[in-house]
C-alpha cells in the first residue's frame, strides 16, 4: 500500500483503516447524499472521531492523535478515494481550515470547549472568512467585531460558507478596529447557536452538491471576549498561516482524485469499441494519458517534499502556492480530457466522470483562486 521509503507499517495501518472507513461508511451513501445537497455531518464526524481521523496531526491534550504530517497526508490521501469531492471538502474543512488557528494560537478555554470536541466529531466547524465584496482579496472583509465590555458585538455577513447548514461554530475573521494596514483583523470562535445568528440561505453549487455551503448572516451578535483566537489585532496573520494548512490539504485530494479519473477512464477506453478497436488502442488518447500521469506522479512527489519541508518546520508557503496553482491546472484539464474520452457517456450524470468534473472546478477558485496563488509566488521571489 504504501512505499517503505516513506511509509512504514504503522503508516500503513493508518491507511489501511481510513480506506476501509471509506468504503464502508462513505462511499454507499455518496449518491444519496449528492442528491440531498447535504452530507450527516455529525453522525458522520462522530464516527471519524471515534478513530481519530480528524485529528491525527493534533495534540493529544487537545482531542488530537498526536502524530506526524506524514500520517496527515495519507487521511487526506485516502478521504480523496471518496467518490465525490463535497465529503472530503467539508472533512477537510473540519481538520485543515477551521481548526489549526484554534490550535495554534487559542486560549486553553477555546481548545477544551472547541477544538477538542470538533477533533472528536462532536461539533462541526466551518472557517468563515469570505464575504460577498470579498474572497481571495482577503484585507477586504467589512464584518466588523466592536468590544464593549466583556464580548464584541459581531455584524456583517459571510457567504459560501462550506458547512455552514450544520456548523456549532465558525473560525470567522472580522474587523476589530478602523486603523488601516493588517492588524486591523482579528479571529474569533463564533458559537452558531447565540442570538443574532442567521442563515440567509443554502447556496446551490455547479459541483460539491453534497456539501452544504451556506449565506450567513450576524445581527448585533454578542461574542464573549474569550472567544478572541490569540492576539486581537492579529487575526489577518492568523488566517494566513491557517490557509497553509487548508490549500497543503488540496494536494493530496488533487493528485489522487487525479490517477482515480485516469485509471476509470483506461477501463472505459479498454471496453468502448470504435471502428472495430477498443478506444484505449488511440495513441493520441495513450500518450495523453500517459502525460496526465505523470503531472500527477510529480504532484505527489512535489507534495512530500512540502511534507518534509514542514517536518523540518520550514516556510511552504511558496511550495504550496505552487502545488495549488499547479493542481488546479491538471485537475480542470483531467477532469475535461478525460469526460471527453468518454464521449457522450461522459455528458450522462450517471457517470461518475461528470460528477468529477463539476466537483473539480472549485479546485482552482476556492481556498485562493489560482491568479492569487500566482501572485503570492511573484511576491516570494520579490517581482
Amino acid at each position: 500500500m504504501g512505499s517503505n521509503m516513506y511509509f512504514n507499517k504503522e503508516h500503513d495501518l493508518v491507511r489501511k483503516a481510513v480506506r476501509d472507513f471509506v468504503k464502508k461508511e462513505i462511499n454507499p451513501h455518496v449518491d444519496e447524499w449528492e442528491e440531498a445537497g447535504m452530507t450527516p455531518l455529525h453522525e458522520l464526524f462522530k464516527k471519524m472521531g471515534d478513530l481519530g481521523f480528524l485529528g491525527i496531526r493534533y495534540d493529544e491534550a487537545d482531542g488530537g492523535e498526536g502524530l506526524d504530517y506524514w500520517y496527515e497526508t495519507i487521511v487526506l490521501e485516502e478521504c480523496a478515494r471518496i467518490k465525490c469531492g463535497g465529503i472530503p471538502m467539508a472533512i477537510s474543512v473540519q481538520s485543515n481550515m477551521a481548526t489549526p488557528a484554534i490550535a495554534e494560537f487559542g486560549s486553553e478555554y477555546l481548545k477544551q470547549t472547541y477544538l477538542k470536541p470538533a477533533l472528536e466529531g462532536k461539533m462541526v466547524a466551518a472557517i468563515a472568512v469570505t464575504e460577498p465584496d470579498a474572497g481571495s482579496d482577503v484585507a477586504a472583509i467589512k464584518t466588523t467585531a466592536v468590544k464593549q465590555g466583556d464580548h464584541y458585538l459581531l455584524n456583517g455577513s459571510k457567504t459560501y460558507i462550506t458547512n455552514g447548514l450544520q456548523a456549532d461554530f465558525l473560525t470567522l475573521l472580522a474587523k476589530t478596529s478602523e486603523e488601516p494596514g493588517y492588524h486591523s483583523f482579528s479571529l474569533f470562535v463564533v458559537p452558531t447557536n447565540l442570538p443574532g445568528f442567521h442563515l440567509s440561505k443554502k447556496l446551490d453549487k455547479l459541483g460539491m452538491r453534497s456539501s452544504d455551503t451556506a449565506e450567513l448572516y450576524f445581527d448585533n451578535m454578542k461574542i464573549p471576549v474569550k472567544n478572541l483566537i490569540g492576539i486581537e489585532g492579529e487575526g489577518f496573520i492568523q488566517q494566513m498561516q491557517q490557509f497553509q494548512h487548508e490549500r497543503f490539504a488540496v494536494l493530496p485530494l488533487t493528485y489522487i482524485s487525479v490517477k482515480e479519473m485516469i485509471f476509470e477512464t483506461i477501463e472505459y477506453l479498454k471496453g468502448r469499441i470504435v471502428f472495430g478497436k477498443p478506444l484505449i488502442k488511440k495513441q493520441v488518447l495513450r500518450h495523453r494519458l500517459a502525460h496526465w500521469l505523470a503531472q500527477a506522479e510529480s504532484l505527489q512527489q512535489f507534495a512530500y517534499h512540502i511534507v518534509r519541508m514542514k517536518m523540518e518546520g520550514q516556510d511552504v508557503t511558496r511550495q504550496i502556492s505552487m502545488g495549488k496553482l499547479l493542481g488546479g491546472d491538471l485537475l480542470n484539464d483531467v477532469s475535461s480530457g478525460c469526460l471527453q474520452m468518454y464521449g457522450g457517456m461522459g455528458f450522462m450524470n450517471e457517470m461518475r466522470i461528470s460528477r468529477m468534473f463539476r466537483d473539480s472546478r472549485l479546485i482552482s477558485i476556492g481556498g485562493g483562486a489560482s491568479e492569487v496563488m500566482s501572485e503570492i509566488i511573484t511576491k516570494t521571489y520579490g517581482f
